[in-house]
């Protein structure tokens, strides 16, 4: 009889895929006004059909940066037994996060965590396509040890213990059914929509897109701010005489502004009545958040995107500095540390609304906004996640979304499978558009 052998780790490619969204503005904003949508893709391969896939979110140059340390990353994993991996992946996420000398360049930010981050979303995909799932419900059907074994609650302990986390998802534990059957029945998950209010998008078309979206169901908005106070003052005028003032209108300033500027300038912007305030100064100044916080209340402060680990948004929250959680699933490095922030967020009563301004992140958040309703929040007051209509047909299985709500995913897997078509066309430089775009425009190689 044939000796059974098991599925190991054969080898893994790492692609450089950008998107040319410069060229429409699609992504643009007070900081960063010329952005490609860019993923650095990471494929694990295995001695069997099973796959995984996951990847991390730039916006051009640098990308091939993180490829290569995606590739660092994951060059312990060739050989591996699939799996002893996927079984304890708390257990592989503290394995790779050990690596002495690639900590030494972060250590947990910066281009090694990204690569981390697009790693560890490989394996969580794998996994969730080992159980034959979307990812949402492999987490839903954690038990509340299981999940927190495979959280990063390293320096987290003066305000978030193993046994308190676990006592949060085992209150939540019982009525996991009863709230997803009432996601079901609502259509999703709520959203907002950012694809309205880039920067560099003209007047008649922030119109057009805002009546577009308010003809499919949002009643949520963001428009981006920062770069002209008079032309904030106009765009938001126009804003509200298109969705009036019963619907949620936020902005956002992307780091652009001191912490006096920003108090300042949204003092200016009240009478717009904005939800919140996004990334009013520098992500990692935690004091300055808070000074803003306090002096432009009610106006809420909203930041995350740019949070480099779960130590910076456990000083957000002891400091009082946001009034919404914005934590990014290709910053954070994975899973693992993303439900240390979920954890939190809920101890200090902090609502989470999971940033998605780039490709593929909306296929990735809705998975973790599911979890954190049926799991562990159980509410949805306050709570919406982004949604930007860009990119999504380069998906294998790309997000859902009607009525302004994110549909359940249902395919196995963490929704980052690129198509094939795509990686081979827009892959950097040597992809099919890349080379012809470099054949009549030289510069772009240099992109």
């Amino acid at each position: 009889m044939k000796e059974q052998t098991m599925p190991t780790i054969t080898g893994f490619r790492v692609h450089d895929v950008r998107f040319p969204t410069s060229l429409d503005a699609d992504g643009s904003d007070a900081m960063n006004k010329d952005g490609d949508y860019s993923a650095a893709y990471v494929v694990l391969e295995t001695d069997d059909a099973l796959r995984g896939f996951g990847f991390t979110f730039t916006i051009g140059r640098g990308n091939d940066l993180c490829v290569e340390a995606a590739r660092q990353r994951a060059l312990p994993l060739v050989g591996r037994d699939v799996d002893e991996l996927l079984d304890d992946l708390g257990a592989t996420y503290r394995e790779l996060a050990s690596d002495t000398q690639l900590r030494w360049l972060g250590p947990e930010k910066g281009v090694v965590h990204l690569a981390m981050a697009a790693v560890m979303n490989a394996l969580w995909d794998m996994a969730a396509r080992r159980a034959g799932v979307p990812l949402w419900r492999l987490l839903v059907e954690m038990s509340p040890e299981q999940l927190v074994d495979a959280a990063d609650l390293r320096y987290l302990s003066d305000v978030l213990t193993r046994d308190e986390a676990i006592a949060m998802l085992s209150a939540a534990a019982p009525r996991r059914r009863e709230r997803l059957d009432d996601l079901r029945a609502r259509g999703g998950y709520p959203c907002y929509t950012t694809s309205a209010g880039w920067l560099g998008y003209s007047d008649d078309r922030l119109r057009s897109l805002l009546r577009t979206a308010m003809d499919e169901g949002h009643r949520h908005f963001k428009l981006k701010v920062g770069a002209d106070l008079d032309e904030d003052r106009r765009r938001l005028r126009i804003a509200r005489e298109v969705i009036g003032w019963d619907a949620h209108l936020m902005i956002d300033a992307n780091q652009v502004w001191d912490v006096p500027q920003a108090i300042e300038w949204v003092t200016a912007l009240s009478e717009f009545r904005p939800l919140w305030i996004e990334e009013p100064t520098s992500p990692d100044d935690v004091l300055g958040h808070a000074a803003i916080r306090r002096a432009v209340a009610p106006i809420g402060v909203a930041t995350g995107e740019h949070g480099m680990n779960r130590v910076l948004f456990k000083q957000m929250f002891q400091a009082e500095a946001i009034d919404f959680c914005q934590l990014d699933s290709a910053r954070l490095a994975s899973v693992n540390e993303i439900l240390s922030v979920y954890l939190m967020a809920h101890k200090f009563g902090v609502p989470v609304c999971p940033h998605a301004g780039g490709v593929g992140l909306c296929e990735l958040v809705q998975h973790l906004s599911v979890f954190d309703y049926v799991a562990l929040s159980g509410s949805l007051d306050n709570r919406v996640t982004e949604y930007v209509d860009h990119l999504h047909e380069h998906f294998v299985d790309p997000v859902v979304v009607a009525r302004g709500h994110y549909r359940l995913p249902a395919a196995p897997g963490y929704s980052a499978e690129l198509r094939e078509e795509s990686v081979e066309r827009y892959r950097f430089p040597d992809g099919e558009y890349w080379l012809e775009r470099t054949a009549t425009e030289p510069v772009a190689a240099t992109r």
